[in-house]
């Protein structure tokens, strides 16, 4: 399975992405601004999504349509 992100670069487990858009985090209480860069990304089963970790957010999925890779 290809997981690609807003650019249709290929990701892969362990690459850096950039955020392409301000996120709010539901159960955080938070916004993610654009720009802010998650490294060591992961996987899933899903096409569109990345499991990866950020500082005060455990557990956080991403959906690929919204990050671009370092």
């Amino acid at each position: 399975m290809e997981v690609r992100d807003s650019v249709g670069n290929l990701l892969a487990d362990g690459d850096g992405v950039t955020l392409i858009k301000d996120l709010k985090v539901k159960g955080a209480g938070q916004t993610l601004k654009r720009g802010t860069v998650i490294k060591s990304i992961r996987l899933t089963g899903d096409a569109q999504e990345i499991d990866c970790r950020y500082e005060g957010i455990k557990g956080l999925v991403l959906r690929a349509e919204f990050v671009r890779k370092n």
